[in-house]
């Protein structure tokens, strides 16, 4: 089973920066989507930043002009470059990686991310 490893996440003040990774174990084949999702207590979990297998990007409206999604399939790595934080960025981030071989869903174990006021 290939596993997600999140790092990056931690603890900025407003207006700063992080950039958040995503390693998988094992080289992973037919990834049609790879996202970033954001959970905070007491909301339901939210897709920020979406990147298609034809490097397509979409991002949720709050998070535009801010973050930016990449990957380097040659490390198997997706990235989240998250720029001037605010205190409305704060949540629990994972990855999730979506297979059109034999449509599997490939979650991380997530980072914390806190944006101090």
């Amino acid at each position: 089973q290939v596993q997600l490893v999140e790092s990056g996440g931690g603890l900025v003040q407003a207006g700063g920066s992080l950039r958040l990774s995503c390693v998988a174990s094992a080289r992973l084949f037919g990834v049609l989507t790879s996202d970033w999702y954001r959970q905070v207590p007491g909301k339901q979990r939210e897709l920020v930043a979406r990147i298609g297998d034809g490097g397509v990007t979409d991002y949720t409206d709050s998070v535009k002009g801010r973050f930016t999604i990449s990957r380097d399939d040659a490390k198997d790595t997706l990235y989240l470059q998250m720029n001037n934080l605010n205190a409305e960025d704060t949540g629990f981030y994972c990855c999730h990686k979506y297979s059109g071989v034999w449509g599997r869903h490939y979650w991380g174990q997530g980072t914390q991310v806190t944006v101090s006021s």
